[in-house]
């Protein structure tokens, strides 16, 4: 492991593409800046640990456990708006946009803050 020691606002390269900025520094906390290009996920570890894990039990669910619909008969779907569907037709829903209360209280336009993957206290 490489160890190496920087102050605030002195950066780290790692290859041409991604910068590491020491942000803050408050007592044990250090806040860091990672600038990387969109096509490298950036990930706290323990964040990382539970997509792996996640992945590998998604890999582990066999073919037989997944319960696909039925194929649609040809010729079993009535009129368009009859609802005289058959049990193996699946009907597309019409997408609705739900409004939350927090973002119903923000109005339109506003600006909304996006998650960054960083604990509370270092997301402000």
């Amino acid at each position: 492991m490489l160890v190496l020691s920087r102050q605030r606002d002195e950066t780290i390269m790692i290859g041409d593409d991604i910068e590491i900025t020491v942000v803050d520094i408050r007592g044990d906390r250090v806040r860091l800046g990672i600038n990387a290009p969109t096509r490298i996920a950036v990930h706290r570890k323990e964040v990382y640990d539970a997509i792996k894990a996640e992945n590998q039990r998604a890999a582990q669910i066999a073919g037989s456990d997944l319960k696909l619909p039925r194929p649609a008969i040809a010729g079993s779907v009535g009129p368009l708006g009859s609802g005289s569907a058959s049990p193996g037709v699946i009907r597309p829903r019409l997408a609705t946009s739900r409004v939350t209360s927090a973002s119903a209280q923000a109005g339109p336009g506003a600006v909304r803050p996006v998650r960054s993957g960083l604990p509370p206290a270092a997301e402000a």
